[in-house]
């Protein structure tokens, strides 16, 4: 889903206040709050598959060729292949995981699904949410490819979800809104969130977990936390997806400069809140010159896409645009 390109250690605290702290573009081991240290992973792009050729991006449709898919990106998944499954002539057998959403009714989740559906590596998928859920799958199971989606609604049916999942994304919470910064949604996200990784560690201790949910600096300590209480913690399995600010940071670059969006790679490090969002603009590839007045307006630009976006569509919430951008053909 993302890119770890580098590592390094912090020590950020784990409060409603913690999406000013927490850096993105970097893969984390540690985190605290106050004298209570604990470790947490964070795996943010700063090249996304943009740069693949048709066969090695997501490859969407079964037609295709996949050969290129296996080794695309660090770290990767082990490759798990579906014994059942054959490969046309000439073709390698697609990988094939299965994968749950945690909050696949909502307003991410429900284009992330489809994506996800449309990727010959996903074997099945379970689409999870308190309600409306089951419309959504209905909808996707449509889709003339492989993988097979269920339905499940409810706290109740939230164990059955995670059985025999490879991969769990959770996407659930509430939406920001106009006048809101991701900190304000941390009471209510916070308790989302772990109520859903300890689903996540009793039914399905080995799954990677990525966490989309706001404030993603704070969520995936909670989330870290939470699996270390549980005794299942893994650092290279969970994962904070922020992906949206290297997006935004090659569009609005290649914009401003006139280039081909497909060429312009923009580093960004930092976290995933305002001024945390570091876009390190003099290591833009290719070379390109900046003026004072272009770096400033950039990044401040970048630090505040997400409330940009929120304002544009008055809290319908602003991930949608990453997954739509960073899983797109050019």
């Amino acid at each position: 889903m993302a890119t770890a390109l580098s590592s390094m250690m912090l020590h950020t605290p784990v409060s409603s206040k913690c999406a000013n702290y927490m850096p993105a573009g970097v893969a984390y081991s540690r985190s605290s709050c106050g004298s209570k240290a604990f470790p947490t992973h964070i795996s943010i792009a700063s090249k996304n598959l943009k740069g693949a050729s048709p066969s090695s991006a997501l490859g969407f449709f079964c037609g295709e060729d996949y050969t290129l898919l296996e080794g695309h990106g660090k770290p990767s998944l082990p490759r798990k292949v579906n014994s059942n499954q054959s490969s046309p002539k000439g073709q390698v057998r697609a990988a094939a995981y299965n994968i749950a959403v945690l909050g696949a009714a909502g307003g991410i989740g429900q284009p992330l699904s489809l994506l996800l559906k449309m990727s010959p590596l996903v074997a099945s998928l379970n689409l999870y949410d308190i309600a409306n859920v089951k419309g959504v799958a209905a909808d996707l199971s449509h889709c003339n490819t492989p993988a097979q989606v269920s339905a499940f609604t409810g706290f109740a049916e939230l164990p059955d979800s995670l059985k025999n999942v490879d991969l769990i994304i959770i996407p659930a919470g509430v939406p920001r809104k106009p006048g809101m910064t991701r900190d304000d949604l941390f009471k209510i996200n916070a308790g989302i969130v772990r109520t859903l990784v300890e689903a996540a560690a009793e039914h399905a201790p080995n799954a990677w977990i990525n966490i989309i949910s706001n404030p993603v600096n704070s969520t995936v300590p909670i989330a870290a936390e939470v699996l270390k209480q549980k005794g299942v913690y893994n650092p290279r399995k969970l994962f904070g997806v922020t992906t949206l600010d290297v997006v935004r940071a090659n569009t609005f670059v290649a914009q401003k400069k006139n280039l081909r969006l497909i060429d312009v790679d923009v580093p960004v490090l930092g976290g995933h809140a305002g001024i945390t969002i570091l876009p390190l603009l003099s290591k833009t590839r290719p070379a390109v010159e900046f003026s004072p007045e272009e770096i400033e307006e950039l990044t401040v630009r970048i630090q505040n896409g997400g409330t940009e976006v929120v304002e544009a569509k008055a809290g319908a919430g602003s991930a949608t645009l990453s997954m739509m951008k960073c899983c797109s053909k050019y």
